[in-house]
């Protein structure tokens, strides 16, 4: 019974510990950083490469905005869905859709999450898949890491 019940507790204390860090990492503030080598469009802006953070605009995690570290004139705030992971990674992550040498962000993933954000796809990326796909080029995906 002492073992039954020591279990319980010990698990009931892992998933309190679980859900408070996936709790911080949602919370407004908290940012993502990452190089980002490349220029790239985020809805129907293009902002060229250098350093940049994500960070949630408000209480909901809907809304975020990226941002030039460098140049705060640099940003765009844009509105997200929630996206599934395939599996749980400790390092976070923005990916991108390539499609030639345009790139344009798609999601943004905080490391220990199973969910991440996703941005809707533009009209200017819908009409370049288009255009790609009768020439039967593909969009690549592509991940840059972030802190």
């Amino acid at each position: 019974m002492k073992k039954k019940v020591f279990s319980v507790v010990l698990t009931c204390g892992f998933i309190a510990v679980v859900a408070a860090v996936g709790a911080f990492a949602q919370m407004p503030g908290t940012t993502l950083r990452a190089s980002i080598p490349f220029a790239f469009t985020v809805k129907g802006k293009v902002l060229p490469a250098g350093e940049y953070q994500i960070r949630r605009v408000q209480d909901g995690p809907d809304v975020l905005m990226i941002s030039s570290v460098n140049d705060q004139h640099e940003r765009a705030i844009f509105l997200t869905e929630p996206v599934e992971t395939r599996e749980l990674s400790s390092k976070s992550e923005f990916v991108f859709h390539r499609y030639g040498d345009t790139y344009f962000l798609s999601e943004v993933f905080a490391g220990g999450e199973l969910t991440g954000r996703e941005l809707t796809v533009s009209p200017q990326e819908r009409n370049l898949k288009r255009d790609l796909a009768s020439n039967e080029t593909q969009r690549e995906t592509v991940a840059v890491a972030a802190y």
